[in-house]
């Protein structure tokens, strides 16, 4: 009898311990995501601060600063990217903080829902212009810096509207409607 409870003991702490472990595994690293709400859902984009922790540390400073919200996706190519985070709508703005150097990488791919940092011909020229890929652009690998990752919602990044023509330029563009750091966002 004594035997059994402590075999029941030890089964039950090694499933506590078990349990705890695993469920430590899957908590998101909140300050870590963003919550990117747009007309038809939210999107999660998985920042990668161990790829561009300079790029990851502008794009949390101005969720918080509220930079994004009302921006629009001024740039819109089918079967390639959604472009945004431009407060002027034009593709030549961006936000009072500057640029940022390139952090490029051989370690990921701009494969769909990968997030890059928008720039000139510069490499050195990102501030806070973002693009979304719809589909793999192995051109733009090692060549732009990608800063996150889609994790859901990729669906809502599909609904975004398209442009005309070759530059992608959207007449009445889609706006995000809210661009958070998941920590700070109130369940």
């Amino acid at each position: 009898m004594r035997r059994r409870a402590v075999l029941t003991c030890l089964t039950l702490s090694a499933t506590a311990l078990l349990g705890a472990t695993m469920s430590d595994a899957a908590a998101p690293d909140l300050e870590n995501e963003i919550y990117l709400d747009l007309k038809d859902g939210r999107v999660v984009i998985q920042l990668l601060p161990d790829i561009a922790p300079k790029h990851v540390e502008r794009v949390k400073k101005l969720a918080r600063m509220g930079f994004y919200d009302g921006t629009p996706f001024h740039r819109v190519i089918e079967g390639f990217m959604a472009q945004g985070g431009d407060p002027t709508g034009t593709g030549t703005g961006g936000s009072p903080l500057g640029t940022l150097p390139a952090e490029f990488t051989r370690q990921r791919k701009f494969l769909r829902g990968a997030v890059g940092a928008a720039r000139t011909s510069d490499p050195n020229s990102a501030d806070s212009q973002f693009f979304i890929m719809f589909a793999p652009a192995p051109s733009l690998d090692g060549q732009y810096t990608i800063w996150g990752q889609v994790i859901s919602g990729m669906e809502f990044v599909d609904r975004i509207k398209r442009g005309a023509g070759g530059s992608g330029a959207v007449q009445n563009p889609d706006k995000i409607v809210h661009f958070r750091v998941a920590a700070d966002v109130k369940p």
